[in-house]
């Protein structure tokens, strides 16, 4: 009686606990377990779309040079055409838009097509030019409004990046959003991106090595990120609903011992 007792409550708890449904909420967990994994990893860079906002400074070894190629830059007092200090008058935050073509209206070159280039590759076009008039220039271009937003269950927020840092990956991204929640669908996170005119949508598995390779790994400008709640929290289940089966169980075999006692 004790042997058959035995096999029924087993078989019972092994059907109940298939039914609990269970969540990989591991990073990567088909990684394999070495101690050290090398790869190469490429720089990704952001590229310039229509919108964004350039911090671009010019400086030269002449003052006069300076003030055109720069807005808001003037000449301290008792300062030399050849030498002195120089401070910067205005809003610095200001910056130079993108329009919708893709240019910019800097002073002296006029208008330049900078869409699709870096911030490397345009500091480069502006140096190639600045040198017809001046030997060794200065230049510095910033990206101002770097920014992406994260809803769901890695909090509501959106995340402006500092100008100097141009590669933000997903897991950092989440990170500065302060993680998934418990809720959170580690295997579902989905990413929408508008570049071109064009608005794409792709699903991201944290739990996969693969995500690493992703172009959508790498974030870019007014990303979007959402992370899927777990359909517990989206039902508002309780915990006896979420696991009925293995609750079930537990009473079923319960009942047993009470009639065989």
């Amino acid at each position: 009686m004790k042997t058959r007792l035995i096999l029924y409550l087993s078989l019972i708890l092994f059907t109940s606990c298939s039914s609990l449904r269970t969540r990989n909420i591991i990073y990567f967990s088909d990684l394999e377990r070495q101690s050290l994994i090398t790869e190469e990893v490429t720089p990704k860079r952001l590229s310039i779309k229509p919108g964004d906002l350039l911090a671009i400074s010019v400086l030269t070894p002449n003052i006069e040079t300076n003030m055109m190629f720069s807005r808001g830059i003037i000449m301290e007092e008792g300062a030399s055409a050849g030498g002195g200090q120089m401070r910067q008058m205005g809003d610095e935050n200001e910056g130079y838009l993108v329009d919708t073509r893709g240019t910019i209206d800097f002073p002296v070159l006029g208008n330049m097509h900078v869409s699709g280039l870096t911030t490397e590759q345009v500091r480069d076009t502006i140096v190639a030019k600045v040198r017809d008039y001046v030997q060794d220039p200065i230049v510095k271009v910033r990206l101002q409004n770097f920014r992406f937003t994260m809803i769901g269950e890695v909090g509501s927020t959106v995340i402006a990046v500092p100008s100097n840092n141009e590669e933000v990956n997903l897991l950092e991204g989440i990170a500065m959003a302060g993680g998934i929640s418990t809720y959170g669908k580690m295997d579902n996170v989905l990413v929408i991106r508008e570049q071109d005119g064009v608005r794409t949508m792709a699903r991201i598995n944290l739990n996969k090595k693969e995500t690493l390779y992703s172009p959508f790994f790498y974030l870019q400008q007014n990303d979007i990120i959402y992370v899927e709640a777990d359909k517990a929290k989206v039902t508002g289940t309780s915990f006896i609903r979420r696991n009925w089966g293995f609750v079930a169980g537990l009473v079923s075999s319960a009942f047993v011992l009470y009639r065989l006692l």
